[in-house]
C-alpha cells in the first residue's frame, strides 16, 4: 500500500531512481558490514553474504569493467587478484570482450577484494541460463533416452556444430518452428517414383520422424534440436516407395554428404520381401553408406506379435553393420526396471543369423509434427493431440531417438567413425530387466553416458575382417559376403572377436552374454543352407521352398521392389508425461531441473555451486 501511494505521489521514473538508491543503500551497508569497506562495485547483497561467511569457497561469477576498461585489463585485474590472495579457486576462466569483462573462479575472499579495487563496476553469479519458452519438453522419452540432458548445451551454445541427418522417408514439413521455421532444412531432394506425392510431406511420417530426431519446438524439443535436416523423399502419400529410389537416396547421400555434412542417415522404413545380405540390395546400398562415415540408423519394424520373437527379416533392418532400433514401452515411468519392448516390436534373428534389434529406444505414444492435411493426420483425427501434432506408435519413432542421439555424439566427438559411435551406444545402454532377452538389444539408448564413453569398442570388430577393395574401383570398401559366410559356416564362434576387449567390462548388460547370443547358426536351418549354391547368385526363389516365409510375402515377379512406412497403426494411448514422481527420478538420474514447461536446466558442477543456497 506505501508503495501505491508513494507512486501516486512521484513519477515512475523518480520512483525507479529511488529504488535504485535504496537498494544500492542496501548494498553498501551489506558490503560494508562485510568488508568492513564499501566496495566499489555492485555485488548482490546475498553475494556478499555468502563471501562473507564462506571466505574460502568458490564462487563462479562474471566480473565487469568500468567503462573503457578491456576485457583484458579484467582479465589480468582477476589473475592479479588471485595472486594476491592465494586460493582453492582457479581464477579466470575466460574473457569476455562483448561486456569488457571476464568470467572467474574466485573465493569469497579474492571476490569482495576485487570488488574495492578501481575498473571494476560489477561482480554478479554466473547463474544457469535457461532459454525461456525454449527446448523444452513434458513427454517422458526425452528422459528416458537420456537426450533432454543435451538441450542445455545448444541452449547456451555450448555444443559445437551438429552434423546433418538425412531422414529418407516420405518428405519433410520444413516451414514451421520445429525446423527453425525452415532454416535447419538444408535441402529437400525428392525421389519417389510412384504416383500421387505431395509436395512437402503428403504422407506426413517424415515430418513425424524429423521432429523426434532433431525438432526444436517449444513443448515438443527433439533428440539434437540444433542439428540440421537433409529431407530425401521416396514415398507416395500413402507411405509407399520402391525399393530403387531407396536406394537412390543412399546414392544422392554419398554423393552430397560432404556439402550438406551429413554423418547421420535415417531409414524408419523396410523393406517388404525377406533380405539376406548375400544379394540384397538395400543392404548393399546402407553398407556404402556406413562404410563411407554415415551412421546408419533404422527401424526393426512393427510385425511382431504379443511380445514373441519375430525375427528381423527385411532390408534395412537386418543388415549387421547397422544400429537397427526396436520400440521401448516406457509403461508411464523412467525407471527401466518396468521397461519392455512394445508388444508389435520386431525382435530376434535375421535370416543371415544376427541377432537384432543392437538397442532400443521409446517408441510407444509418442507426440511430434505432421502436417494438418497430411494423410496420417486426416485419416487419424483421433490421434491428433493438438493442431499440427499427432500421436504415434512404431520403431520408425524409436529409430530418430538413436539418429538424435548419434548426431549429438557426432557434434562431442567428431572424429567418431560409425563403428564408434555405435559401439559408444551399445556400450552405455541402460539394461532392461523385465524385457525379454533380445527383445531390446542390449537395452535402452542412454545419451549422457554413451557422450561419455573413451575410445568406445567395435560391436563391428569381426565383421570388419571381411571387407575388400570394391571391384568398381570405388574408394569405399565392400563388404565380401562370400568370404564371411565360408567362414562362419566353418566356425560357429567367428564372431567372438568383437566382445572380446575388456572395454566392454563397463557394460551394465553384460557383453558375454550379448556376444553368445548376437549371432546363431541355427538360424540358417530354416534356409537350407546346405546347397552347393551356399553364397552366390544361383540362389533362386526355388530354394527357398522349404523356408518359414510367407509365400504371400514374395508376391510376383516384382517381389522386392515395394518398401513401406514403419508405423504401429492400431496403437493409441495417452502419451506418458512427466508427473511429479517421474519428474524427480528424471532430475535425480540426469543431474537437471526440469521447469513446470518442460524446459531443462543443468544442475551447476559441484565446483561451481553458490553454497549457502
Amino acid at each position: 500500500m506505501r508503495l501505491l501511494a508513494f507512486s501516486a505521489r512521484f513519477p515512475v521514473g523518480y520512483l525507479r531512481l529511488a529504488l535504485l538508491a535504496l537498494a544500492l543503500t542496501l548494498f553498501t551497508a551489506t558490503a560494508s558490514a562485510a568488508t568492513g569497506s564499501a566496495p566499489s562495485a555492485f555485488v548482490p547483497v546475498d553475494l556478499v553474504a555468502q563471501a562473507q561467511a564462506s571466505p574460502s569457497t568458490t564462487f563462479a561469477v562474471i566480473v565487469q569493467g568500468t567503462s573503457g576498461n578491456s576485457a583484458g585489463a579484467v582479465a589480468q585485474q582477476v589473475s592479479a587478484e588471485r595472486l594476491a590472495n592465494p586460493g582453492p579457486a582457479s581464477g579466470l576462466r575466460r574473457k569476455l570482450a562483448t561486456i569488457g569483462g571476464a568470467a572467474a573462479l574466485l573465493t569469497g575472499k579474492q571476490l569482495l577484494h576485487l570488488a574495492r579495487q578501481p575498473g571494476i563496476t560489477a561482480i554478479t553469479p554466473d547463474a544457469p541460463v535457461r532459454l525461456s519458452g525454449g527446448l523444452s519438453s513434458r513427454q517422458q522419452w526425452p528422459f528416458v533416452s537420456g537426450v533432454a540432458k543435451g538441450w542445455p548445451d545448444v541452449t547456451n551454445s555450448s555444443l559445437g556444430p551438429a552434423p546433418t541427418i538425412a531422414v529418407v522417408d516420405s518428405g519433410i514439413d520444413a516451414a514451421r518452428p520445429d525446423f527453425s521455421n525452415g532454416a535447419r532444412v538444408l535441402r529437400q531432394v525428392t525421389l519417389t517414383g510412384l504416383a500421387g506425392n505431395s509436395a512437402g510431406d503428403g504422407y506426413g511420417h517424415g515430418t513425424f520422424v524429423g521432429g523426434i530426431a532433431a525438432g526444436s519446438a517449444s513443448g515438443y524439443t527433439g533428440a539434437a534440436p540444433s542439428a540440421n535436416l537433409v529431407s530425401i523423399d521416396v514415398m507416395d502419400d500413402q507411405g509407399m516407395a520402391l525399393t530403387s529410389d531407396v536406394i537412390a537416396a543412399a546414392d544422392w547421400i554419398v554423393q552430397n554428404k560432404d556439402a550438406y555434412n551429413i554423418r547421420v542417415a535415417n531409414f524408419s522404413l523396410h523393406s517388404t520381401a525377406p533380405a539376406s545380405l548375400f544379394w540384397d540390395p538395400l543392404d548393399k546400398a546402407v553398407e556404402k553408406l556406413w562404410f563411407d562415415g554415415v551412421v546408419v540408423v533404422t527401424a526393426s519394424g512393427n510385425y511382431g506379435v504379443n511380445g514373441q520373437p519375430s525375427g528381423v527379416l527385411f532390408a534395412p533392418g537386418n543388415d549387421p553393420f547397422v544400429i537397427t532400433v526396436g520400440a521401448d514401452d516406457i509403461s508411464g515411468s523412467v525407471s527401466m526396471n518396468d521397461d519392455t519392448a512394445a508388444p508389435w516390436s520386431s525382435y530376434g534373428y535375421t535370416y543371415d543369423g544376427f541377432a537384432k534389434p543392437e538397442l532400443a529406444a521409446p517408441g510407444r505414444y509418442m507426440v511430434g509434427p505432421t502436417p494438418a492435411t497430411s494423410t496420417l493426420a486426416v485419416t487419424r483425427p483421433g490421434s491428433v493431440t493438438a493442431p499440427g501434432y499427432i500421436e504415434l506408435s512404431g520403431t520408425s519413432f524409436a529409430a530418430p531417438v538413436v539418429a538424435g542421439a548419434a548426431a549429438y555424439l557426432l557434434a562431442l566427438h567428431p572424429s567418431w567413425t560409425p563403428d564408434q559411435v555405435k559401439g559408444a551406444l551399445m556400450l552405455s545402454a541402460r539394461a532392461t530387466p523385465s524385457a525379454t532377452l533380445l527383445s531390446e538389444g542390449v537395452g535402452v539408448v542412454n545419451e549422457p553416458a554413451a557422450a561419455a564413453a573413451v575410445d568406445p569398442p567395435d560391436p563391428n570388430l569381426a565383421l570388419n575382417q571381411f571387407l575388400i577393395a570394391d571391384p568398381t574401383g570405388s574408394s569405399i570398401p565392400v563388404f565380401d559376403s562370400a568370404s564371411w559366410g565360408s567362414a562362419a559356416r566353418a566356425n560357429a564362434s567367428w564372431g567372438s572377436a568383437s566382445w572380446g576387449s575388456a572395454s566392454w567390462g563397463s557394460a551394465s548388460w553384460g557383453s558375454a552374454s550379448w556376444g553368445s547370443a548376437s549371432w546363431g547358426s541355427a538360424s540358417w536351418g530354416s534356409l537350407a543352407w546346405s546347397s552347393a549354391s551356399w553364397g552366390t547368385a544361383s540362389w533362386g526363389t526355388a530354394s527357398w521352398g522349404s523356408s518359414s516365409l510367407a509365400s504371400a510375402s514374395w508376391g510376383s515377379a516384382s517381389w522386392g521392389s515395394l518398401a513401406q512406412a514403419d508405423n504401429a497403426s492400431t496403437d493409441a494411448a495417452d502419451a506418458p508425461v512427466l508427473d511429479a514422481t517421474n519428474e524427480l527420478d528424471a532430475e535425480q538420474a540426469l543431474g537437471i531441473a526440469i521447469a513446470d514447461d518442460g524446459t531443462v536446466t543443468l544442475l551447476p558442477d559441484p565446483i561451481t555451486t553458490l553454497l549457502g543456497q
